[in-house]
């Protein structure tokens, strides 16, 4: 029988920080191998990184662990990121743009603007466009755009069971004329993002 996928990270799931804390070193290395099947470097500068229910789960606790705001801190972290949980007809992922110099940062995401708009999912005949989070506009009226963009990737029945196919060829594209580059998501990472699709 196939195991339900979590959609919602709820208060009941939410444990001790003392506990937390217990096995969080292990807990973490648990979930660097999670994420090293969810994670697709594209270009020089940027990464998505595809979250599910394991790895929201990790980042409220982390952020819990972390800030110490307790009670009052719980339903803030869990409005921030439930939404970034598959639901079942998406991928989601966080598309970070990383570049240690912090002049040469700048410059380049001030000319980056509207770059979540530009992003593509294809497969196997069929492109998907991602959807920007809704929660706050990521790029400024400047025309500057975070470092951190959280993209949505809404697929039909038909897409779903089309992604699903082993080894079925995938690519994800950034199309901004500042930044235009693809890659082949890994078999074994298409692998694990199929799984988030009911």
């Amino acid at each position: 029988m196939e195991a339900i996928m979590k959609r919602e990270i709820t208060r009941a799931d939410i444990i001790p920080m003392d506990e937390y804390g217990k096995n969080r070193a292990e807990r973490r290395r648990a979930m660097t191998q999670i994420k090293r099947d969810r994670r697709v470097e594209i270009g020089p500068y940027a990464t998505f990184y595809f979250e599910n229910y394991d790895t929201m789960w990790n980042q409220v606790h982390e952020m819990l662990y972390i800030e110490k705001g307790g009670e009052e801190q719980i339903a803030g972290e869990l409005e921030a990121y439930n939404p970034l949980i598959p639901k079942g007809r998406e991928l989601v992922a966080t598309l970070m743009f990383e570049i240690d110099n912090p002049t040469q940062r700048a410059h380049f995401l001030g000319n980056l603007g509207g770059v979540e708009e530009t992003v593509t999912l294809e497969f196997a005949g069929e492109t998907i466009h991602g959807e920007a989070e809704e929660d706050v506009d990521r790029t400024t009226e400047e025309g500057k755009a975070s470092s951190v963009q959280f993209i949505h990737f809404p697929f039909t029945d038909a897409q779903a069971a089309k992604f699903k196919q082993p080894n079925a060829r995938a690519t994800v594209a950034i199309n901004h004329e500042a930044y235009g580059h693809s890659a082949v998501i890994p078999e074994r990472v298409r692998a694990a993002l199929a799984e988030d699709l009911d």
